[in-house]
């Protein structure tokens, strides 16, 4: 069944690490979070390579180089090179290349992984408006990029300098809660010049490209933790996708998921990769999975039965996807989610 019909998570019964051969995870939410890894990460990671299957790293932040992405996740005991690293500044900047000529300069508003995407693809990094650049690119600069790089950017858009942006999450996972992300400083320079970038990162199709053609992945299945970017950058490649529950999405927010944003499995965590997903069945006039029966009932959502609470979402979000049809749900689904501890 395509993506653009599910209304429920299909099963699966071997493990997702044997049924797909590329597993593409995003990073913030999902593999670490502030710079730790997420309980379960490193020996899920490791279970599923040993068995065979291919691991690629794929964020939108574009702050760091794929080098020193790679670094860390050894450093945090998840062996990877430069190459399983997939960012959205080298998403980005395929785009500009294929728009401006090779050597021409480029207003990098963002970090170090801006500026190395750059020269990848043969055009010089510059910092100032008055640099005669060709396009004008921004990317997550981290919390301490001074205030008058927006300024700068927001003189050479003004002016009709072509505008991209490597993605545009208004926030990102942090050690201490959700900081502001890329998307928040965009919003900055849209507010000055009212322009519109083009934007290369997921969910949109430029970064989807980037990581099929870096990664070579026939049966990709793509990992995350959120629903706007990873899942609905999944939907848009007509690809499976897991939706971890370790990063910001939470039950309420996925039993609301319009189709663009609904997930084929859910999990806890990245130890989802190494099992076999329930099917979830019609039943009774709800849906049933494990020991759990859900279904829609006037203006809420009813939850009987026990067992893995993680089934009784799975249910719940059949019943809800299902009533919502091509919608988002509307139905109160807090006292559901409450016998659940979510």
């Amino acid at each position: 069944m395509s993506q653009g019909v599910r209304t429920r998570p299909e099963g699966s019964a071997r493990a997702l690490s044997e049924a797909y051969d590329t597993a593409l995870l995003d990073l913030d939410g999902v593999v670490y979070a502030g710079g730790s890894a997420i309980a379960h990460a490193v020996e899920s990671l490791a279970t599923a390579r040993d068995g065979g299957m291919h691991l690629a790293y794929v964020t939108n932040n574009a702050l760091r180089t794929p080098d020193a992405v790679a670094d860390h996740l050894t450093e945090l005991g998840i062996p990877a090179a430069a190459d399983d690293v997939i960012t959205s500044a080298q998403a980005v900047a395929r785009l500009i290349s294929e728009q401006v000529p090779q050597g021409a300069r480029v207003l990098v508003i963002g970090g170090e992984g801006l500026r190395v995407a750059l020269r990848e693809r043969g055009l010089e990094p510059v910092e100032s408006a008055d640099d005669d650049p060709a396009a004008v690119v921004q990317g997550f600069g981290g919390p301490d990029l001074p205030w008058g790089r927006f300024a700068e950017a927001s003189y050479a858009v003004a002016r009709g300098v072509p505008w991209f942006a490597s993605n545009t999450d208004l926030t990102i996972p942090s050690g201490r809660g959700i900081a502001p992300g890329n998307g928040a400083a965009v919003e900055v320079v849209r507010i000055a010049t009212g322009a519109e970038p083009q934007v290369a990162g997921k969910p949109l199709p430029p970064m989807h490209r980037e990581t099929i053609l870096r990664t070579g992945a026939e049966r990709p299945l793509v990992v995350g933790d959120r629903l706007d970017t990873d899942i609905e950058g999944a939907f848009n490649g007509e690809v499976d996708s897991l939706l971890v529950l370790t990063g910001v999405t939470d039950g309420a927010q996925l039993l609301a998921a319009p189709p663009r944003h609904r997930p084929t499995f859910v999990d806890r965590d990245l130890r989802g990769l190494l099992t076999g997903q329930p099917d979830v069945e019609e039943a009774d006039g709800g849906f049933r999975c494990g020991g759990w029966t859900a279904s829609a009932d006037g203006e809420r959502l009813r939850l009987e039965g026990d067992g893995d609470g993680l089934d009784g979402l799975r249910a719940l979000c059949a019943a809800a996807w299902t009533s919502a049809g091509d919608g988002s749900c509307t139905l109160d689904g807090e006292k559901a989610l409450a016998r659940l501890g979510m």
